[in-house]
């Protein structure tokens, strides 16, 4: 049977030529031509030619106000792990498409392995698609996992129509394709991981998808820079996109979403890597919390949002003398916020920073993007230039302003509730955070201005 001719599109200007180029002969870009598959061309004459074609569209959709459309809420089923069903919002979505990517060696594979079998239990027919590993290998990894007598169906395949046909053969509620980028089409004459045929693997699948009712969940490659490797329109193609975060030398996992059409973005999952696969962290704050016997300088607790939880994360910064050129690093932190924190402190609150190393760090390697941290980064740089630490139970939260101003951050009365629930006693916050009503065993200072926050810590010593 002969293969269907292919043509190749360039990403600039978007003209085709029959066969590669190094150079696009329409708009001159270089290396812009990628593989594709034509379009059939429809059969008959151009229907559209004269107004009346329009009519005889029997397979247009009929237009119909936002008011009469019946919205319903999306049914999920927990996939028996909670802290992936708090990322997924739930649990998977019945024709959702979710793309996981991650590191080599994270994890990925092995929490999909354990979710399959969870789901299976549940009474969900599955199927995992493996295109890495062999039958053999898999069937180890479950073992030693502890997962005895799964009844998971495995397909070792890579080509896509092939899989396609045991989609249908078999039926199952949830597929995992492992990976994406292992996985090719016979319509087209590239290697498997090319950008044309992640594209167009990932549009049957999902197509499938949408069609059937079957949930996917694709498995990508990340690339050098921690990206996912293959096409941008990957992302937009899926309903979710899932990041597998943190070292592998360290046992702690984050799961994070970018993306989720059922549910809320930058939601996280914290999860322990154990000799029995991963297991959900109740209470993740614990892990991003130095256990000091006593207070140390330079050490401020802050409580940040990931999604919907609140955490406690510990702020670590150390201010030492520098030689001629003072050095700003941070980790877990904007560099450039750091340096303009460090100017702001200089302005409105009389520390002076300008002749000293500044290293400034988050516990627990998470990443913090929102600027509720500000105030905690402050005053532990602060502390540690003083040399003095501060009280025990102490947190601080709050956006500050070029102008020295503290703003309020969002969602305050959840980040009190949470650090008075963790046994925390003294906090400074935004004037505008500060709760109506007292919150038992929590001591609370209002401030307005940065150097309003040092007075506070200075009677505090």
């Amino acid at each position: 049977m002969a293969k269907d001719k292919t043509i190749y599109t360039c990403n600039a200007c978007g003209g085709s030529t029959p066969r590669w180029l190094g150079k696009c002969p329409n708009c001159g870009a270089w290396n812009s031509l990628i593989e594709s598959v034509p379009e059939a061309a429809s059969g008959g004459k151009n229907r559209l030619s004269a107004p009346q074609g329009y009519a005889g569209l029997a397979n247009a959709q009929p237009v119909t106000p936002l008011s009469a459309i019946e919205a319903q809420d999306v049914a999920r089923t927990p996939s028996g792990i909670e802290e992936l069903d708090r990322v997924l919002g739930g649990g998977v979505v019945e024709g959702g498409v979710v793309l996981i990517g991650g590191d080599p060696g994270i994890g990925k594979s092995t929490l999909l392995l354990q979710a399959m079998d969870a789901l299976q239990r549940a009474g969900l027919p599955t199927l995992y698609v493996t295109g890495e590993e062999s039958g053999a290998q898999v069937a180890l990894r479950s073992r030693r996992l502890g997962i005895d007598g799964s009844q998971v169906n495995l397909l070792a395949e890579i080509q896509l129509e092939k899989i396609l046909a045991t989609v249908e053969a078999t039926q199952p509620a949830v597929v995992v394709i492992d990976s994406i980028q292992t996985t090719y089409s016979d319509q087209l004459t590239s290697a498997p991981g090319s950008v044309a045929q992640v594209r167009e693997c990932a549009a049957h699948l999902t197509r499938m998808a949408k069609s059937t009712g079957v949930t996917v969940i694709l498995v990508g490659h990340v690339t050098k820079e921690g990206a996912l490797a293959g096409p941008r329109v990957l992302e937009h193609m899926v309903d979710t996109v899932l990041y597998f975060e943190g070292d592998t030398h360290s046992p702690h996992r984050l799961v994070r979403a970018i993306k989720n059409r059922f549910g809320a973005v930058n939601e996280i999952g914290v999860f322990a890597m154990t000799e029995k696969g991963l297991k959900g962290v109740s209470n993740p704050s614990a892990i991003f919390l130095s256990q000091h016997t006593e207070p140390v300088p330079g050490s401020c607790v802050m409580v940040t949002l990931e999604g919907t939880r609140p955490l406690l994360v510990e702020i670590q910064a150390l201010v030492d003398s520098a030689g001629p050129a003072p050095r700003r690093l941070s980790v877990g932190l904007d560099k450039d916020r750091l340096a303009m924190l460090l100017a702001v402190l200089n302005r409105h609150a009389g520390v002076a920073c300008a002749d000293q190393d500044v290293f400034v760090n988050a516990v627990g390697g998470v990443r913090i993007n929102e600027p509720a941290a500000d105030l905690a980064v402050m005053l532990s740089i602060t502390s540690s230039l003083r040399g003095k630490p501060l009280p025990k139970g102490f947190f601080a939260f709050g956006e500050v302003g070029l102008a020295g101003e503290v703003r309020p951050a969002p969602r305050g009365q959840d980040r009190l509730k949470e650090a008075a629930k963790l046994g925390f006693t003294v906090a400074v916050v935004p004037k505008a955070n500060a709760p109506k009503k007292a919150i038992a065993g929590l001591t609370i200072h209002a401030v307005e201005r940065v150097d309003e926050a040092m007075q506070v810590v200075r009677g505090l010593d």
